[in-house]
């Protein structure tokens, strides 16, 4: 049974995170630190969102506003003793890509030309000790950057050009496990993490603006249930409703907020079919919290089906998955209305045990 804990667990890929509330992207997941001995890992992941709404019941359409875009993530574990485990995470946590075709004053939808992206990177140095034979406590230490630039130009020509700030935060939690039934639970704490931003807007002025990225509790859980045969979760919340982007001359502020924190929900199945090979299937789950959406971001709420498989060569594994997320239908300030709307994501991961 404890072999099941690496063979069959293999949730996280890279696209998982994938149009989650808010910005969200990574998920800031630490699962690497479980990792038996010394581990390496990357990871990479393409989403291919198809976000689209229209006006007047469909007779002005937005087209797809949201852009394809990957993601990358590496992480490396050590055991300093018995008792004692460090490891050190590369990930993308928050991250937008807008982009509206046609051209403003020329295409008949209001927000046609408009584009946005938001760009961060985490660094987080977390350690990981056993207080006793089944209980530990995670620490650690976060490095984050921010940048983003936009372009509205129904709001008089509006731009937005800001440099990465860069800002500090920590994350601290506890886990239970009995490896020999392959349970593990396991409690995080992110906290937020303050950028000041600088830069200009209207090409000329300058810009001057706090962004908070918001603080978050993940809960992470697996047990073996038969021979060979793994149940996995996860349950995730976030405090976007602290979450605002309020640049310093944009005349309509805020640029972009949220109303409700968001609590997305993962649950799944692994099974390992040989002593090389495990397959696993999850269901994803974010409520719709209703209201008005921004325009550069009409999504609200989803449910997600995805398949992963992982194959085993010595040290060395080589995990995929594939999962589809129907996106909740949402309704934006000027009223237009972006309904059955899906995405795509794949992901791969390469790990070697060292």
């Amino acid at each position: 049974m404890k072999s099941i804990l690496v063979s069959a667990s293999i949730l996280a890929v890279s696209a998982s995170g994938a149009l989650a509330g808010g910005i969200e992207r990574s998920g800031q997941s630490i699962g690497i630190i479980f990792e038996e001995g010394g581990f390496v890992e990357l990871s990479f992941g393409s989403v291919m969102p198809n976000v689209s709404g229209s006006l007047g019941g469909g007779a002005v359409p937005s087209g797809n506003m949201a852009a394809d875009y990957l993601s990358l993530g590496l992480g490396v574990k050590q055991d300093i003793n018995d008792k004692l485990s460090f490891a050190l995470i590369l990930d993308q946590p928050y991250g937008a890509n807008v982009s509206y075709p046609g051209t403003f004053g020329v295409d008949p939808y209001p927000f046609a030309g408009t584009t946005a992206e938001i760009k961060s990177t985490a660094i987080t140095a977390v350690g990981k000790y056993k207080v006793g034979e089944r209980t530990s406590v995670i620490a650690g230490l976060r490095y984050q950057t921010m940048s983003g630039v936009a372009s509205i130009p129904l709001v008089g020509g509006y731009t937005l050009d800001v440099t990465g700030s860069g800002g500090f935060g920590y994350v601290v939690g506890a886990a239970y496990e009995i490896p020999d039934i392959a349970l593990r639970v396991a409690v995080t704490y992110n906290s937020e993490i303050t950028h000041n931003m600088t830069g200009t807007e209207f090409g000329a002025l300058a810009s001057d603006f706090d962004i908070v990225t918001p603080k978050s509790f993940n809960i992470d859980f697996q047990s073996g249930v038969a021979a060979d045969t793994l149940v996995f979760g996860s349950i995730r919340w976030v405090e976007w409703s602290q979450f605002d982007i309020s640049p310093t001359n944009y005349p309509l502020n805020p640029l972009v907020s949220y109303a409700e924190d968001r609590t997305t929900y993962t649950l799944g199945v692994g099974r390992k079919f040989s002593e090389k090979f495990s397959g696993s299937v999850a269901l994803g789950y974010e409520a719709t919290a209703g209201g008005i959406s921004s325009n550069l971001g009409p999504t609200d709420g989803f449910f997600s089906v995805q398949l992963g498989g992982k194959y085993s060569m010595n040290d060395m594994t080589i995990s995929g998955g594939v999962r589809y997320i129907m996106i909740g239908d949402a309704t934006t300030s000027i009223g237009a209305d972006f309904a059955d709307n899906s995405a795509i994501g794949i992901g791969v991961k390469v790990g070697y045990s060292f």
